[in-house]
């Protein structure tokens, strides 16, 4: 079954079960339920108060978490560009292509199939228009597409996001503020297109705030019907500059300092906050699921490594009228489940013209069962990160076997046993049932000279990352990384 097929099956499977439903039952009755996706960037587990930070402020997250569902071990890919794939189209690198940025280690050629998202991908977006939902994304798109058609023929009906220069319309003059590498900038006076337009902006108006406006003014306008908000976060991701609670000078505006961190991370907590609310003022809160994760772990602090601190990430489900209140859970979930999980919801049968990596998480969060999935998986160019219960393999690609951990019982890092080169009973076993695993998992086959840097700062032949490296990482370094 090819794209074009399974849109017109969709469809055609969505209006037999609206006519049919109509002799039986109210048209709220039978309405599948909205569904906001948020993705925060560069963003760990462990900055959220729900997931153990110190200090970090993050009272609307807490509570969705605590009435919810809060995943305690979530992975995502340690770098956003595969991750944001995963997560559109419910696919490892291994079966969507994109294993790391274009041009980057392991990464596929700027030209390849692939990289087109529209045409090379099929997406949530693409499953869920044909299913009769409204479609939007809000923030930060920086995949695949050029004007006209850009995001457009991904089957998002609306948009606004934080633009690079080359996704505007020719010849438009670029206003507002800069950041430090001349990127048109994403915070104070920022570089908006909005639906093919670009927005003006001056240095007083702040690019979060503005797609908090847009997605809560989409959600307006289409109450009346189903809808998906895919709202891509810009913050918490560098340069860490003073949000408006800060109330900055003209000069402090856009000045970058790592002490700026944690207002960003409150900041993007008050905007869950004020969407949340905006679902009550809505009229929306009981057929509504909230969908809150990250795309890699925070700058700086685990992004970009091929370790479990790269790739964790929180995960926050909540839906009064369709998720179970759980709390906190240490059932596993990975990016790839949001595609099948939201599909299931809808209604909407999964491709069958490729494989789907993730498993559908709506049994478990309606209460139909206690389990989600046995193993979780992440992967950056040729490395790759494979985690169940109790086991975790680091840094593995096919020609460097990495770290094999006994984690018992812990999820925050803590505690590990390196049994790399034990010869326990157990942890032989781990390392056959994750071999079995990994060759169904593969990855590019790279040489070791130019691997990514480890965690150590090392660069060149990979290194192994070792946990006592990881553990005294401090939690409030922060670099100033490639602008992604």
């Amino acid at each position: 079954m090819n794209r074009r097929d399974f849109l017109a099956r969709a469809a055609g499977l969505a209006g037999m079960g609206l006519a049919a439903g109509c002799a039986h039952a109210p048209l709220k009755e039978m309405r599948p339920p909205n569904f906001i996706v948020i993705l925060a960037d560069d963003l760990g587990a462990g900055e959220l108060g729900c997931y153990g930070h110190p200090s970090h402020r993050t009272p609307a997250l807490d509570r969705l978490a605590r009435d919810g569902v809060q995943f305690d071990t979530c992975y995502a890919s340690p770098i956003c560009h595969p991750s944001r794939v995963m997560l559109l189209t419910g696919q490892y690198g291994c079966h969507n292509g994109v294993h790391n940025f274009s041009g980057r280690r392991g990464g596929p050629a700027p030209d390849a199939p692939q990289e087109d998202i529209a045409r090379g991908q099929f997406t949530f977006a693409n499953a869920l228009k044909a299913r009769g939902y409204a479609t939007a994304i809000s923030g930060k798109w920086q995949l695949s597409g050029k004007q006209p058609g850009l995001i457009y023929e991904c089957d998002f009906d609306e948009y606004c996001i934080w633009a690079f220069v080359n996704q505007l319309p020719e010849g438009t003059d670029v206003r507002g503020l800069r950041e430090g590498d001349g990127r048109p900038g994403r915070y104070w006076g920022p570089c908006i297109l909005r639906n093919g337009q670009y927005v003006p902006t001056t240095a007083d108006d702040y690019g979060p705030d503005m797609h908090h406006d847009f997605a809560v003014d989409f959600m307006r306008r289409h109450r009346e019907q189903p809808f998906v908000l895919y709202y891509a976060m810009c913050l918490t991701h560098s340069p860490h500059v003073p949000t408006p609670d800060d109330t900055p000078s003209a000069e402090a505006k856009n000045a970058h300092s790592a002490d700026n961190f944690p207002s960003c991370v409150a900041y993007m907590d008050k905007l869950v906050g004020r969407l949340d609310g905006a679902l009550d003022e809505l009229g929306l809160r009981d057929n509504t699921i909230v969908i809150f994760t990250g795309d890699n772990g925070t700058g700086g602090a685990g992004k970009g490594q091929p370790t479990e601190r790269g790739a964790r990430v929180p995960m926050i489900i909540h839906g009064p009228g369709h998720v179970k209140k759980r709390g906190i859970t240490g059932e596993l979930t990975d990016l790839s489940d949001v595609f099948p999980t939201l599909l299931d919801y809808a209604g909407t049968p999964l491709p069958q013209d490729r494989p789907v990596d993730g498993r559908s998480l709506a049994p478990f969060l309606r209460g139909e069962n206690d389990a989600t999935r046995e193993w979780i998986f992440s992967f950056i160019g040729d490395r790759r990160i494979l985690r169940d219960r109790r086991w975790l393999l680091e840094d593995n690609s096919p020609l460097h076997y990495g770290r094999l951990y006994d984690c018992g019982d812990k999820r925050d890092g803590t505690g590990y046993r390196d049994v790399t080169d034990s010869q326990e009973p157990e942890a032989l076993a781990a390392r056959a049932r994750f071999d079995a695993l990994l060759e169904k998992l593969p990855a590019p086959v790279l040489p070791e000279e130019g691997a990514p840097t480890d965690a150590s700062g090392t660069k060149g032949k990979a290194q192994p990352v070792r946990r006592k490296d990881k553990e005294r990482a401090p939690r409030t370094r922060r670099r100033r990384d490639a602008a992604e």
